[in-house]
């Protein structure tokens, strides 16, 4: 829906309804869109439970393949948790692997247990050609139902943020710049009064040129959260993107030469 200037809902019995956007979430790769039945009933599936979900159960998928309206197919679940990057901006973290076939136009449509409950929202294929290849993966139900509290509550998600600006550093720049540790995110700057702050992580404090780039050091490196290796933003991300803000973590990482842990409370990164 990114860009539409008109959204409609088609149901399986075809008929059509104006639909209305309420908001998305582009990191996920959800939209939320409301039509209005007016008087009429509409009958709706049941939200399942993604997170009890376990490798061979059997799926079905449905959707608009190729604009063939209302096409099952079916599979099974081929892995959990997996992490699969659709575009620069987006990210479908702890993804439901399946051989259920996906094509083009089975995007946003129901993945659904035996019982018929949704687990999950078809998303993206990997593929060679073009055409299923037997690895479709779709968003847990888990993850959108939290999105979609946020969009009907707040009218936008609330993203849980550590308040730092971080860069990432690669065994090269590690050994130029004398770091501990050869991997991480260098946290260049906190945000004043922000998480990070509160809890005693430091920024930089002078300011440096590598190769055309113009970087702060003195700053602590960040190496892990919650036991979760952290060597690029991407991590740091994924790390935070199942996070609320009040949750708190634990936050792992070296200044100067000594290793050290803070306990971070998150807070919500539009404030």
């Amino acid at each position: 829906v990114q860009g539409a200037q008109a959204i409609s809902g088609t149901l399986g019995d075809r008929s059509h309804f104006d639909a209305k956007f309420i908001g998305a979430d582009e990191r996920n790769d959800i939209a939320m869109v409301k039509i209005d039945p007016k008087d009429r009933k509409l009958p709706a599936l049941t939200m399942g439970d993604s997170d009890g979900l376990q490798v061979g159960q059997r799926v079905l998928a449905i959707g608009n393949p190729f604009g063939f309206q209302s096409t099952l197919t079916t599979g099974v679940v081929s892995a959990l948790g997996r992490t699969v990057q659709t575009s620069q901006t987006t990210v479908i973290d702890g993804a439901i692997q399946t051989d259920a076939a996906i094509n083009q136009g089975n995007s946003g449509g129901p993945l659904l247990n035996s019982h018929g409950d949704v687990i999950g929202i078809n998303s993206a294929i990997f593929t060679p050609s073009g055409t299923t290849a037997g690895i479709g993966f779709a968003i847990p139900i888990s993850t959108a139902r939290l999105i979609a509290q946020d969009l009907i509550n707040e009218g936008r998600v609330r993203r849980a943020t550590m308040g730092v600006e971080a860069r990432a550093i690669s065994p090269p720049v590690a050994e130029a710049l004398k770091l501990p540790v050869q991997e991480g995110l260098l946290v260049e700057r906190v945000t004043r009064g922000g998480p990070a702050e509160h809890s005693g992580l430091r920024g930089g404090n002078r300011e440096a040129i590598l190769g055309m780039r113009r970087i702060l050091l003195g700053g602590d490196v960040v190496t892990g959260i919650d036991g979760r290796p952290i060597t690029s933003q991407l991590d740091l991300n994924l790390a935070l993107n199942r996070k609320r803000p009040g949750d708190t973590v634990k936050v792992e990482f070296y200044r100067g030469g000594q290793k050290m842990e803070a306990q971070v409370t998150l807070s919500d990164d539009s404030r």
